[in-house]
């Protein structure tokens, strides 16, 4: 990536969390660098093509996140996937941050790229559990009648709504986290999973 790129990407994300989504505009995110709003327009034609190489660019970082996941058994990696979705502080850098991003959410039923690129987010997160949980089975470190892909679902989705409750009523994260550990370890760990029918 080219400096300018960077920088334009860097101002995107401080002019997100100063205006939010809905007041996001190329002069506003031109006003957090030092580029003028034509050559912000020289890399990108658009409003909307900038703000999907942004979420792109926050896919990267995010993947490389989930990469450096690590720990010397599959129950230490899924318990750093944790640590890192609820209790990191680089989870929650800014709250005007997160707050941006649920309004980003909020488009995604009336956005088709928007709603393609949350998707890469969420696929890459319920893909990185499902494979930890199953090294888990197989490793008989979780109980051999959990089925990892529900599994892998269900702490997503704790996850994902764990993150709109801290935004929308300031829940803390580490209490979300108490709970998904509570669930690793009763359900994952002792094998008292209810049944679960489609």
């Amino acid at each position: 990536m080219d400096d300018p790129e960077q920088a334009i990407l860097e101002a995107t994300y401080r002019a997100l969390c100063e205006h939010g989504y809905a007041e996001l505009t190329v002069q506003r995110i031109a006003d957090e660098s030092d580029l003028s709003k034509a050559t912000i327009h020289y890399h990108y034609d658009s409003k909307n093509r900038l703000f999907m190489r942004f979420l792109e660019y926050l896919y990267e970082r995010y993947s490389d996140r989930l990469d450096d996941v690590s720990g010397g058994t599959a129950r230490d990696r899924l318990d750093a996937l944790l640590t890192m979705e609820l209790t990191d502080a680089e989870t929650d850098p800014d709250i005007n941050f997160q707050t941006a991003m649920l309004e980003v959410r909020a488009q995604a039923p009336y956005d088709e790229d928007i709603r393609e690129m949350l998707n890469a987010f969420d696929e890459a997160l319920v893909s990185r559990l499902r494979e930890t949980i199953a090294d888990g089975v197989d490793a008989g470190e979780f109980d051999d009648g959990v089925e990892p892909g529900m599994a892998a679902d269900h702490l997503a989705t704790t996850i994902r709504g764990a993150h709109t409750r801290h935004v929308a009523v300031r829940h803390p994260l580490d209490r979300s986290y108490e709970t998904a550990r509570t669930y690793v370890e009763t359900y994952l760990v002792d094998g008292s999973a209810p049944e679960v029918t489609a």
